[in-house]
């Protein structure tokens, strides 16, 4: 099973590494023509929003409630058992996805009041603001019914066309960046067009295996009250993250032009590792972990897990150590050009610093929320991450209220360190109770890999921090220089780390020979 679950990782991996370094590129030109300032703010703002409903509704309640439920459709019945589910969840959520929408347009005001207060006192910023969300929020339609098909194609072992989707929003945002320079509102329509090819695109492979059935409204139906009841507690657990996510987009409003884009900035670097593997391995896990419960294979569902945190840790904490020892010098590289300058470079690499710390969190949450969507038991996580929410949350208004009596150098770190937070907890959780309910039942062998991974990640890191040198020597670089250097410590610590896993006992073995 491993190694069906690495082809299908490879292939996500494979493109969603495509999508990342064009996202990368995006930011890119982002940062050159817009800088951090009041306009790059408004526009992270209103495409927040739509992403947040999209987190929420469409990739977080409604897929990890829908994807084990065709998986299972499809595993114990027909073809033409899922191709009738696929209808009427099609046209049950597009129906109720078209009035969340038009609401959603003509509410726009009240909504960037709700997620950006700090924007109410400059009209400028709360007009623009405004017209760009009614752009913006029609994404949430297209992007949701794109994602439900994903669901479905992925239940089919079809990983390609989803995971290259997402390239189309980045080449439509790098396009309008370069299309007018002057004004973050063609940024706003590229994203409305994105969402929209976005769905096209999933269109021809829904054909090819036959599951584009006509949408039929049917809210009545047992097959969508039962994808609603096991919607309703991942929703609670998603609204509590995007509360927590909403008070922190809102306190930086608060902070003055520019945290919202350092904070943006920041972010986008940590999920670049992030979404190449992290992503990757929890796409891939959640049907094959579903099929996995179908057939009560217990032995199985286990080392599926197992592997899955091997694969994890093996390459979750040294992209964690180098988020923190190359912070200063990947956004310089990066970002350090045009309207970005040596300030915004400073205070994007302290946010990276505290995005760092909780890499491995965010990683694991990836792979363990799995292990419970996949069995149906959506409560248990749903609880553990409200719990950890409240404590980040509790920790963000804490220290802002520290800062308004006593200032920090760079309060918007607070609002990173908190999210960190959040999800370290929130993965030791989890791991607590597959472990207490024997779901993951760890392999031998746990202790040696440990060790030979920390003391890797140790040894790189050492390498990392004393060829490196201080941020100001990277400030005085050209471009091309900067891309070398980084170039080459990237290449450097990824020899070494490797080098020493190998010389340690690690070999490629270890990982793939694995039920």
């Amino acid at each position: 099973m491993s190694r069906a679950i690495f082809r299908s990782t490879s292939v996500v991996g494979a493109l969603t590494l495509l999508s990342r370094v064009l996202a990368l590129v995006r930011d890119v030109q982002f940062a050159r023509v817009f800088g951090a300032g009041s306009g790059m703010d408004v526009f992270l703002i209103a495409q927040l929003i739509p992403n947040l409903g999209r987190r929420m509704f469409a990739e977080g309640a409604f897929s990890q409630a829908f994807v084990p439920m065709f998986t299972a459709t499809r595993t114990r019945g027909s073809q033409e058992e899922a191709r009738d589910l696929m209808a009427v969840v099609l046209g049950t959520l597009g129906g109720v996805l078209s009035i969340v929408t038009l609401v959603g347009c003509l509410a726009a005001p009240w909504l960037l009041t709700l997620f950006a207060s700090g924007f109410a006192s400059d009209p400028a910023k709360s007009a623009l603001g405004a017209e760009l969300i009614r752009w913006t929020f029609p994404y949430l339609m297209f992007i949701s019914l794109a994602s439900v098909a994903a669901g479905v194609l992925n239940a089919y072992g079809r990983f390609a066309v989803p995971a290259a989707t997402p390239v189309i929003l980045n080449v439509c945002l790098i396009a309008a960046a370069f299309i007018d320079e002057g004004s973050v509102r063609v940024l706003a329509y590229a994203v409305f067009v994105a969402g929209v090819l976005q769905l096209l695109f999933q269109i021809p492979s829904l054909l090819q295996i036959r599951m584009l059935p006509r949408p039929r409204w049917a809210w009545s139906d047992p097959r969508v009250k039962r994808v609603v009841s096991l919607m309703v507690p991942v929703l609670i657990g998603s609204s509590v993250g995007q509360l927590s996510l909403l008070v922190n987009s809102n306190l930086s409003t608060l902070l003055g032009d520019g945290p919202v884009s350092w904070l943006y900035y920041s972010n986008r670097l940590m999920e670049f590792p992030l979404g190449i593997f992290s992503v990757a391995i929890g796409t891939a896990m959640l049907p094959a972990l579903s099929a996995l419960h179908a057939g009560e294979a217990r032995e199985r569902f286990s080392a599926t897990l197992d592997w899955s945190l091997r694969m994890i840790f093996v390459i979750g904490l040294p992209a964690a150590v180098g988020l923190i020892v190359l912070a200063g010098p990947m956004v310089a590289t990066m970002f350090g050009r045009g309207r970005f300058g040596s300030e915004d470079i400073r205070m994007t690499a302290y946010a990276l610093w505290a995005y760092g710390i909780g890499f491995l969190g965010f990683s694991l949450v990836k792979v363990l929320v799995p292990g419970f969507y996949a069995r149906h038991e959506m409560k248990v996580p749903v609880r553990y991450a409200v719990w950890s929410l409240v404590v980040g949350m509790a920790l963000s208004l804490a220290l802002f209220g520290v800062n308004v009596v006593a200032p920090f150098k760079a309060p918007h770190v607070v609002l990173a360190a908190s999210t960190s937070l959040t999800a370290c907890l929130n993965a030791a959780l989890l791991f607590r109770r597959l472990r207490r309910e024997n779901v993951f039942v760890p392999e031998p062998g746990w202790g040696i890999f440990i060790l030979r991974t920390v003391v890797a990640t140790a040894v790189m890191g050492a390498l990392v921090v004393s060829l490196a040198g201080p941020l100001t020597s990277w400030l005085t670089l050209g471009e091309l220089p900067r891309i070398g250097r980084l170039a080459a410590l990237v290449l450097g610590a990824m020899a070494a780390y490797f080098a020493v896993l190998f010389a340690l006992g690690l070999r490629y073995r270890h990982l793939m020979n694995r039920p």
